[in-house]
């Protein structure tokens, strides 16, 4: 009987789940992992650029992220394995670390020097997962609220609605890191195979009638 194998995509959901969990019990844990950009900065406590990513504000918070990896990391990991072959486990791994830190660096330059601004989340690696499917997976179908919305579409309109947000503000959540882990995923996947970016422009193309 053969054992079972978990995808990175499994793995790193469960690694965070289990933090997440821990730490909504434990206030000292959650402001050890928070991502504080005045202590970043003023502390020299880098890591939680990194940590904020594996913990969560609540239960809906942490499933809807979750929920988002489940369904597009599994594509991103076919998608990683088609460029980079037998070494797509450990550059999955570290692509999903890096987007952690890339998307909320923007919130880092802003709030350096706000000693009351605090982050958390996988928001921004989730984005960049989401987008790297898209992008190497123009086709897929996206169902929002059980409505179909052709992958290309789903990205414009996501990344659009996500600088409107991020300019009104008011809603207390970190659409920056949403906007840089979204590009973080389109630049990632082009950078090692430049061809991802016509097609998908063809399926873009395709799809308003072109």
């Amino acid at each position: 009987m053969g054992g079972i194998t978990l995808s990175i995509t499994l793995i790193i959901i469960i690694i965070t789940s289990i933090i997440s969990i821990i730490a909504m019990q434990s206030g000292t844990l959650l402001e050890l992992l928070l991502n504080k950009p005045y202590r970043v900065k003023h502390n020299k406590e880098v890591w939680r650029l990194l940590t904020s990513g594996f913990i969560h504000g609540g239960w809906l918070h942490l499933i809807f992220n979750m929920f988002v990896l489940y369904f597009f990391g599994r594509n991103t990991e076919v998608g990683f394995a088609q460029i980079f072959g037998s070494q797509s486990a450990v550059i999955f791994i570290l692509f999903y670390l890096i987007a952690i830190v890339v998307s909320d660096f923007p919130t880092f330059l802003k709030h350096k020097d706000n000693p009351r601004y605090g982050s958390l989340g996988a928001s921004g690696a989730t984005s960049a997962v989401l987008y790297s499917s898209i992008l190497m997976f123009p086709a897929e179908t996206i169902y929002l609220y059980g409505i179909p919305i052709a992958a290309p579409l789903f990205a414009i309109l996501y990344i659009a609605y996500t600088i409107y947000m991020g300019r009104r503000g008011g809603d207390n959540i970190n659409h920056s890191a949403h906007l840089w882990g979204a590009l973080f995923g389109l630049a990632f996947p082009l950078a090692f195979n430049p061809s991802l970016g016509p097609q998908f422009f063809e399926s873009i193309k395709n799809l308003i009638g072109f």
